[in-house]
């Protein structure tokens, strides 16, 4: 790990854990957390979700396992050049994703439909709850138990309502802060700009794979037009190529340049304020950031792609498909909780097991599933 800057989390300086453990051997806090999330059950299934196109679409799409390990790479990658903690960036950026559901938002959005009347459902909470209660892995806890700076960096988003219920039970856990209205580390926020980034650019890859985007639609958005003109004026045989060369390079240098901007800017945002530790980094406002100009340009971009990707009749086809996969099992499980296994099904809350379990399903499981339980195929 690199030198630490004064106001990076300092493994040595941990806030611990919810039950104390020993101190690890040869490694340190956040390593632990790292090394705990990818051997867990829920990080392994993340390779069957859907990131945007449904695992049955293709092999090559990203699932939310290769969105995971493509956050991790990004942020590792500024955090070494910010003097951030590296090991706490890639732990964040491992478990962000581990609450997520089957069918990617569709299925989020179809389950915070069917639990509206008992408490929601938020994929970040969700994440939170894996790692923290879920995981059946340890003889002497559930979950996890990672450490305050990791939970506080999955938990990217929180209602206050969800944030008041969950700072009840632990008043200065990592909910506290959508009460008081502080920030995390520097290491999450790092975290929450790398999986933008990331996802970015490889929906624009997995887009034009699918034939749903093309490379002549992109001529409306000037932050990949410039770096396409730039890989053009370099490799000039590129022009007469198939097209995938000259995509993936532009990619690459839209990449490389947005990590440079990003850490540039976070640089100069944390030499004007000069937080004194991470805690004087909590109570600022947010210090990683974009500048201004290239700020602009990633809405325009993401804006592109809701527009002409997240919303395009054949995406809009499949994900409503999913989301009555979600529905058509919530109520299933609801009706007869004897569907589901025994931990799920003998739980107190019968709507929150339910949500648990399908929540942790993968795409295939659960259409599966919904097979078995309904005699249909909603993909046939």
């Amino acid at each position: 790990m690199n030198t630490l800057a004064p106001w990076a989390c300092d493994p040595q300086r941990s806030r611990g854990r919810r039950l104390p453990e020993p101190a690890p051997l040869q490694r340190s806090e956040h390593q632990r957390d790292r090394d705990r999330i990818v051997h867990s059950t829920a990080f392994r299934r993340l390779v069957y979700k859907t990131q945007v196109f449904i695992n049955h679409e293709g092999d090559l799409f990203r699932t939310r396992l290769t969105h995971s390990l493509e956050v991790a790479q990004l942020g590792r990658s500024m955090a070494r050049m910010l003097q951030l903690n590296e090991d706490l960036v890639e732990a964040i950026a491992l478990a962000h994703d581990l609450g997520h559901t089957p069918f990617g938002h569709a299925g989020q959005d179809a389950l915070h439909t069917c639990m509206q009347a008992h408490g929601g459902f938020e994929h970040n909470l969700q994440s939170l709850r894996v790692v923290d209660a879920l995981e059946i892995r340890y003889p002497h806890f559930d979950g996890l138990n990672l450490s305050f700076e990791t939970r506080e960096g999955v938990l990217k988003h929180c209602s206050r309502r969800n944030a008041e219920r969950l700072a009840a039970v632990e008043p200065q856990g990592p909910a506290r802060r959508f009460i008081d209205g502080g920030q995390p580390s520097l290491e999450a926020q790092l975290v929450n700009l790398a999986d933008e980034m990331a996802y970015t650019a490889h929906d624009i890859d997995d887009g034009v794979r699918s034939g749903l985007l093309t490379l002549q639609q992109l001529d409306a958005v000037p932050l990949f037009c410039h770096h396409r003109d730039d890989a053009l004026a370099a490799h000039p045989a590129l022009a007469a190529q198939a097209g995938r060369r000259l995509l993936f390079e532009t990619l690459r240098r839209m990449l490389s340049a947005l990590v440079h901007d990003l850490v540039a800017a976070t640089a100069a945002a944390v030499q004007a304020r000069a937080p004194a530790d991470v805690d004087a980094v909590r109570a600022l406002p947010p210090l990683a950031m974009h500048s201004p100009a290239v700020r602009d340009a990633l809405a325009a971009l993401k804006r592109f792609l809701f527009s002409a990707l997240y919303r395009h009749p054949q995406v809009m086809q499949t994900t409503d498909r999913a989301r009555q996969v979600v529905v058509d099992l919530f109520q299933a499980y609801a009706a007869a909780p004897g569907e589901m296994p025994p931990d799920f099904a003998q739980a107190e809350d019968r709507h929150r097991a339910v949500a648990d379990y399908i929540a942790g399903m993968t795409d295939r499981f659960a259409l599966r599933e919904h097979q078995r339980l309904t005699g249909r195929d909603v993909f046939a």
